[in-house]
């Protein structure tokens, strides 16, 4: 889903977690939109699940060509605040940005920020019991496990995990 010839990218910002909604009321429309999304880690009443939730919570993307698209009716678009704006015209997002995110995109449409792990890297746990702890990456194994040497109370704890569930800081 790259721009095509007068095109560019912009961000809508859309109203709290009403991005996929705005996603859905933007395709309806017509345009091209790219919401990335990522697997986090939830915990509710004692449970932990994974669900699916924005990369950038509150805002998403959409292709344009302000020269030949109804651009405006994007800011009166249900769910949506509005396109992120200069002046007089939306603010366009920098060439490779969203370009990058959209390579990161798996076969399961979610964000997989953990292709460029190395090892001594730090790096944040995004799913699991660990979620959103720091740690050092110390080895990695060619079956998609990880060991991460975890700051926790004050000291290092050694912990493996999915390479999955780790980002880099």
């Amino acid at each position: 889903m790259t721009a095509k010839q007068g095109e560019r990218w912009y961000v809508v910002q859309t109203l709290a977690r009403r991005e996929a909604g705005v996603l859905l009321q933007l395709q309806a429309q017509r345009f091209r939109a790219f919401l990335p999304r990522m697997t986090r880690t939830v915990r509710h009443a004692r449970k932990l699940r994974n669900a699916p939730a924005a990369v950038f919570p509150g805002y998403l993307f959409v292709t344009l060509d302000l020269q030949r698209e109804r651009w405006r009716s994007i800011n009166g678009t249900y769910g949506a605040a509005g396109l992120i704006m200069g002046a007089e015209l939306p603010l366009p997002v920098p060439r490779g940005v969203v370009e990058t995110l959209l390579d990161y995109v798996d076969e399961s449409g979610m964000c997989r920020f953990d292709r460029d792990l190395v090892e001594g890297q730090s790096v944040r746990v995004m799913a699991g019991p660990f979620a959103n702890a720091i740690g050092r990456l110390v080895r990695l194994d060619g079956n998609g496990r990880v060991r991460v040497l975890l700051d926790i109370m004050g000291g290092e704890v050694p912990a493996n995990l999915a390479r999955s569930a780790l980002q880099a800081v």
